[in-house]
């Protein structure tokens, strides 16, 4: 068993579940109907207490707030959930992407791109 990582470090942790259904849809302004249903569209998996409540980590809370952009903009919940998903992907994609240019700049000897 790893020892619990101090209150301090927790509260700093974006990924640690920290909100239960009630206040995360308190602090979205939305319904925990609408938590369940982004659950079950698979844009988050929250996590379960031991008495098997929802908990939701500030991360989880950044993507349920898009998804309600979306929504209240009138995106069907299904879509505005895959246009999130795609979202992050292409982000992970560039980020990655950046890297690896990156990486053949500095291996090939040559500087990075110059600014226009």
């Amino acid at each position: 068993m790893t020892p619990e990582k101090p209150l301090s470090d927790r509260l700093e942790d974006d990924d640690y579940p920290a909100y239960t259904m009630g206040r995360a849809a308190e602090m979205l302004g939305t319904t925990p109907g609408f938590l369940r249903a982004i659950g079950e569209a698979r844009l988050i998996t929250p996590l379960r207490s031991e008495g098997g409540h929802r908990r939701y980590s500030r991360y989880q809370l950044r993507i349920a707030a898009r998804a309600r952009e979306l929504v209240d903009r009138g995106t069907p919940i299904e879509a505005a959930c895959r246009i999130v998903i795609l979202e992050d992907q292409l982000e992970e994609a560039q980020r990655i992407n950046a890297e690896y240019r990156r990486a053949a700049n500095t291996t090939a000897g040559t500087p990075g791109p110059r600014p226009s």
